[in-house]
């Protein structure tokens, strides 16, 4: 073998490892959003510190194995929105979904229990300890060892071999000492005895186009049957059997008996979570404003709110991909002051608004969105107030609408992106999500859903803070009560238990990190674009490169400034304003 075909082998061998770890973090994160950061880690080939390629080649893995994991993931993480309790020691249960566990002090009675174990040991929290499906014998061996583990009086681990009345099988139970909220000592009692969840069959088939044949064949290699016992109770050859994991390792795109059990164990994982809801944002001081909408010819709803002057000079404000609609109440009594009668329109698939038709130019029916709405009003000009790539819809309705737009302020704006170093500047999470708008638009609508419930699981506050953690600037922002309430209040369009618009954040996305050039360079109108010096998506350089091909526009550098110029500088920004709105 020569030294060219060596460094060939290793290369595929790291491509293979790098893909293989890939799924497994995509599966980690259907289970459990927090595991984010990791996949964004792995992603972009960061393991152990190095990187297997440009980013070109690290983000975009056209590989259609990782795309079908991507599909399969996506159905599962469509059923998690899972929260993981209240922290007391009934977390730890949850925890553990997929074994039958319980908790208890020795005592008659069990004290929790998870859904595993209700349906293993048909138990429930309260039900008598002599309720499990064990001899007498072994019951009061069982509760002894619990007593003593949870006192303190054995070793911190004790395990027990058991043996079901139900099944004749035998049943080792791991017990262990649990910190208790309610100041109870308590044991962990965690079996072998795995569960099948009710519904899980279908979202097998469902996720990997199995058969019901198939399913069954999988349910029991899961539950650890061998292929004789299989075939033996399904009255077929081994044979047979092998040739439907065969097809089952195919569809799966598993490679190995162990690798299908570990992905159908974390999927079944998902399957066993329960549901939760965001809470309701408080507002913090900031004034009601109602949603008004109309409908279009097409049938479609828009909303959009309204603060400052009803009479006074219209300004249309676009709210970002996070769907930030309102301002510090500060600035909104401000706005009333400064005579401004400030419309903020609710985008597609964001609140209420309703989704984009189906296969339309984003970016182009965005624009005519906004102008649907200032027409409605009867609104003849208006200035227009956009943060990050929300400039595209601007400068294309400034386009395509001769007149409408008097001028453009962009606060914080992301100008199109050209090439791999601008968008390594970014910091993780942006680059994270627009790298793989622009590479992988693929895959991008599962990373943003996972981000979604990454949110729910945080809490909004707590997402933010870590999305935006690369800024000191945004981070001192953030802080600001009235800030936070804007923020988080704003945002209610975009992620609280009534609304998710991951569909519409992802196809945002991937319409900014198209390049939109010509509409940069066709925009004729007034555009002020304020940026600031710590943000985390286009920093100073980037902007200085793109400058050199939009001479037009006009850029003003901020200081301690990132992604939140505008919640931080908002009196700056009106001063701004004040140059570009219409006479």
């Amino acid at each position: 073998m020569t030294e060219i075909d060596r460094k060939r082998n290793t290369a595929q061998l790291a491509h293979g490892e790098h893909r293989a770890e890939i799924v497994d973090r995509l599966y980690e994160v259907a289970l459990d959003p927090i595991r984010l950061e990791d996949l964004l880690e792995v992603w972009e080939g960061r393991t152990a510190g190095l990187r297997v390629g440009p980013l070109e080649t690290a983000i975009t893995l056209e590989d259609p194995e990782i795309e079908a994991h991507v599909s399969r993931a996506t159905v599962f993480l469509d059923r998690m929105e899972a929260s993981r309790g209240d922290g007391s020691y009934r977390s730890v249960l949850e925890d553990i979904p997929r074994f039958a566990a319980f908790l208890a002090d020795g005592g008659a009675k069990v004290a929790a229990c998870n859904r595993a174990a209700g349906v293993a040991f048909a138990i429930e929290a309260g039900s008598p300890m002599t309720a499990l499906p064990f001899t007498p014998e072994d019951i009061v061996l069982l509760r002894r060892e619990m007593r003593r583990v949870a006192g303190g009086k054995a070793e911190k681990v004790v395990t027990l071999r058991l043996r079901s009345v139900v099944t004749d099988n035998p049943v080792i139970m791991r017990i262990s000492a649990v910190d208790s909220a309610d100041e109870r000592h308590l044991a962990l009692a965690l079996s072998t005895e795995l569960v099948w969840p009710e519904g899980f069959s279908q979202t097998v088939a469902e996720a990997f186009g199995l058969t019901a044949a198939e399913v069954e064949v999988v349910q029991a290699i899961t539950l650890g049957q061998p292929l004789k016992d299989i075939a033996d109770a399904r009255g077929r050859s081994v044979e047979t059997v092998r040739t439907q994991m065969r097809s089952i390792l195919a569809k799966t795109e598993t490679h190995s008996q162990s690798e299908l059990v570990r992905v159908v164990l974390a999927l079944m994982d998902v399957a066993l979570l329960p549901a939760a809801a965001l809470p309701v944002t408080e507002k913090a001081g900031l004034e009601e404003r109602p949603f008004r909408h109309l409908t279009t010819p097409q049938g479609r709803r828009l909303e959009w709110i309204e603060f400052g002057d009803p009479t006074g000079t219209p300004v249309l404000y676009m709210h970002l991909d996070y769907g930030l609609i309102r301002w510090p109440a500060t600035a909104e009594r401000a706005a009333l002051a400064r005579g401004l009668r400030v419309i903020v329109p609710v985008r597609a698939g964001y609140g209420s608004s309703s989704p984009m038709p189906k296969g339309a130019d984003q970016s182009a029916s965005g624009a005519a969105d906004y102008a649907a709405v200032l027409d409605h009003l009867g609104i003849r000009q208006a200035a227009v107030i956009c943060l990050g790539a929300d400039l595209r819809y601007a400068m294309i309705l400034a386009n395509t609408r001769p007149g409408l737009i008097s001028g453009i302020l962009g606060c914080a704006a992301q100008l199109p992106l050209r090439t791999a170093a601008q968008y390594e500047r970014m910091d993780k999470w942006q680059r994270f999500i627009l790298a793989n708008a622009r590479y992988a638009p693929k895959i991008l609508p599962f990373l943003v859903q996972a981000g979604f419930s990454l949110a729910r699981r945080l809490g909004k506050e707590s997402f933010f803070t870590q999305v935006n953690g690369g800024s000191p600037a945004d981070m001192e922002t953030f802080a600001r009560p009235e800030v936070r309430a804007a923020m988080l209040s704003g945002s209610d369009i975009c992620m609280t238990a009534k609304f998710s618009a991951h569909a519409a954040f992802a196809l945002e996305c991937i319409g900014s990190e198209r390049d939109w050039s010509d509409v940069v360079r066709a925009c004729s109108v007034p555009v002020v674009l304020l940026q600031g010096d710590q943000d985390p998506q286009t920093p100073k350089a980037t902007i200085q490169e793109l400058m050199q091909d939009f001479p037009h526009l006009t850029v003003e550098f901020l200081p301690d400034c990132g992604q939140l110029l505008f919640f931080k500088e908002w009196p700056a920004a009106l001063d701004r304003l004040a140059t570009i709105l219409p006479r």
